[in-house]
């Protein structure tokens, strides 16, 4: 064996004795999700390698069928999209729709990536989701973050539980300025229920969160 091939077997080595990396160098691992109607039927939770694409990392868990040259999911398990039916599959990471094709996504340590068989109807939709709180506060997009902060009315506690679960920078009552491009969880008085507000038109923007009453925290909100 030559001193050349006898470095690159040291590396390879080196390599594997330091821990799980996708195909794109990252280390650590990424949560998949597949539903159908909105979050309300799970039918796949794993764990994929983070560092490579979503939609490889999909298509090592599941009978995958794309379309227009592998770039979007035509259908999942024989579970396909429909002209007719206006149903269709969409994909979101740390609750922020996609905004690219699932084959352009690179997962990264610590990201939710949820495929959900649904409607096309939009009206009244964010293109943002709750169903994966505590993100996007934690892990954001494409690997970026955005400073938190949480406003509240009621319970101090409950806010501080909270914020602890997002990373807060602050917990202030209701009111508060809230700095320039943050993300904000206002914790509210009610009955339990949860909303998301995209402040933006692209997945990484600003988001607004209401949770209202005092939310189980292991608890997969559906999307609305």
């Amino acid at each position: 064996m030559t001193r050349r091939a006898l470095a690159a077997l040291a590396v390879l080595v080196l390599l594997a004795g330091c821990g799980s990396f996708g195909a794109g160098g990252e280390e650590g691992t990424a949560t998949l999700w597949v539903t159908r109607d909105r979050g309300a039927t799970l039918l796949l939770e794993t764990d994929v390698e983070a560092g490579q694409t979503l939609m490889r990392a999909l298509d090592s868990k599941v009978d995958l069928e794309t379309r227009y040259g592998g770039r979007y999911v035509q259908s999942i398990d024989g579970l396909e999209g429909s002209l007719d039916a206006q149903r269709d599959w969409f994909w979101f990471v740390n609750g922020y729709e996609g905004d690219r094709s699932a084959a352009s996504y690179r997962l990264r340590d610590g990201d939710i990536a949820w495929l959900d068989y649904r409607g096309w109807e939009r009206e009244g939709e964010a293109r943002v989701v709750v169903g994966a709180f505590p993100e996007p506060f934690v892990h954001g997009f494409g690997g970026k973050t955005r400073p938190a902060v949480v406003r509240f009315e009621g319970s101090r506690a409950r806010a501080t539980r909270l914020g602890r679960r997002i990373g807060a920078d602050s917990i202030e009552p209701l009111g508060a300025p809230v700095p320039k491009g943050a993300n904000v969880l206002e914790v509210r008085d009610g009955a339990p229920a949860a909303t998301a507000e995209l402040l933006g038109e692209t997945a990484g923007a600003p988001v607004r969160f209401v949770l209202r009453g005092d939310p189980d925290p292991t608890r997969r909100y559906s999307t609305p």
